[in-house]
């Protein structure tokens, strides 16, 4: 099943896309902060990986809408080497008029995309 379909027939119709716990070793969104800047906007993910050089590390986050589609990729280009939680921000995101609620996931170049989306709520 397509990612976009999951999300909008089938989580959330139920209100179930949640930040939910994950393993310790799997990658996680721990905190996600956004700012309006004029017309666009800054995002702030603060990723949990336990990053163990370059063939295994967290590469990368993404802003999706409620329906599944892509606003904006953020790719990260070297790990982390403290293994500790890590902050990158993506400036000048351009998020559509209406949109209420944003997603960010993020990847490991080993497992690939998280199942987790931390959910974002914008205010009015």
């Amino acid at each position: 099943m397509q990612m976009r379909h999951f999300l909008k027939h089938v989580l959330l119709p139920f209100g179930l896309i949640l930040a939910a716990p994950v393993a310790a070793q799997d990658i996680g969104v721990e905190r996600v902060s956004v700012e309006k800047v004029g017309m666009v906007w800054n995002v702030h993910v603060t990723l949990r990986h336990p990053d163990a050089g370059w063939d295994h590390y967290a590469d990368a986050w993404e802003i999706l809408d409620a329906g599944g589609k892509r606003i904006a990729l953020r790719e990260l280009r070297h790990p982390n080497p403290d293994g500790q939680d890590f902050t990158r921000s993506l400036s000048g995101v351009v998020i559509p008029d209406g949109t209420r609620v944003l997603f960010v996931r993020s990847r490991c170049s080993r497992k690939g995309w998280s199942d987790v989306l931390y959910r974002v709520p914008l205010e009015p």
